[in-house]
């Protein structure tokens, strides 16, 4: 079992940056591939960005691409997302995800078998 704790979240204006964490706990080991996906009003869960449980970051979904930063820090056991220049369509909640799906790239992160409780990330002009 995998316990997943998101926090970071916050208001900012466009333009603004914002480093969500999630802290791991439990059996962490039971997983090859951690993640971050968001799900906006409205709109379908989406993918951000994965790396492998070594760290090795394996994808960005091209909406965040040179904007966002995925990584981890195995001596504490958390993961993290670095956001810059946000903007208006950043806006929603942000989940982070750990499993072993088939491929540990950004569009199998809402798939993955454990998930965080979220965050809420609202980027407002």
């Amino acid at each position: 079992q995998v316990r997943l704790v998101e926090s970071g979240g916050g208001s900012v204006p466009t333009g603004g940056s914002l480093t969500l964490s999630c802290g791991i706990s439990g059996n962490p080991g039971v997983t090859d591939c951690m993640g971050w996906f968001r799900v906006a009003a409205g709109k379908q869960r989406e993918g951000v960005a994965t790396a492998r449980t070594t760290g090795a970051v394996t994808g960005y979904a091209d909406s965040v691409n040179g904007r966002f930063t995925i990584s981890r820090d195995n001596a504490q056991n958390t993961l993290f997302l670095q956001m810059n220049n946000l903007r208006s369509e950043d806006t929603g909640t942000y989940y982070c995800g750990a499993g072993r799906p088939p491929y540990c790239r950004p569009d199998y992160a809402p798939k993955m078998w454990y998930q965080g409780q979220g965050t809420q990330v609202t980027v407002s002009s």
